[in-house]
């Protein structure tokens, strides 16, 4: 008999190997750039080289832990508030069946510590392990839904993400614009 809960854990550990391998880069970018701004310099003379580089590679894992908490915290009501709209599935079983698309994130999260080395690649196995299970989801649910309502469905998490990313980037370039404009140039 196969338990349900078999891979339960694997969201989890993607989240945590996403993290490392995220943070891997960015802290060593931060580090290489104090370098080059003479930060580090000073900081070696009352710090170990490992603590830092220990130090910041913790800061950063957590930074990037929390965020790809949240973003799956958001698919997850995301995926399940468009069941809720589209599906007619009373008893979860369309949630049960793309529980395996857990897969994708582990795999792709190993992966991305190969990756890690440059951020172009690093991003690109996200977003490509995003899009997989974008399809996995879709193909899933797809076998109990009509035509009509997956086509709504694809909308939906269309129109959301689109949203979302549109809002933060307005967001990032507003703080950006407000202190720049703050500088006394």
């Amino acid at each position: 008999m196969k338990n349900a809960y078999l891979t339960s854990h694997f969201p989890l550990i993607s989240i945590i190997l996403y993290s490392l391998s995220f943070a891997l880069f960015t802290s060593r970018f931060a580090i290489q750039y104090m370098d080059e701004l003479g930060l580090y310099s000073g900081m070696v003379e009352f710090f170990s080289e490992s603590g830092i580089q220990l130090t910041m590679l913790f800061i950063m894992w957590l930074l990037f832990f929390m965020l790809f908490a949240a973003f799956k915290l958001i698919a997850d009501t995301i995926n399940e508030l468009s069941l809720l709209f589209f599906s007619k599935d009373q008893d979860g079983a369309d949630l049960n069946r793309v529980r395996g698309g857990s897969w994708i994130f582990l795999l792709t999260s190993i992966v991305s510590l190969l990756a890690q080395i440059q951020l172009s690649v690093l991003v690109s196995v996200f977003f490509l392990a995003c899009i997989m299970y974008f399809v996995y989801f879709i193909y899933k649910v797809s076998e109990q839904l009509s035509v009509p309502a997956v086509i709504g469905l694809v909308m939906f998490h269309l129109l959301f993400w689109g949203v979302f990313i549109l809002a933060v980037t307005f967001a990032i370039l507003r703080l950006y614009n407000s202190i720049i404009a703050s500088l006394p140039v």
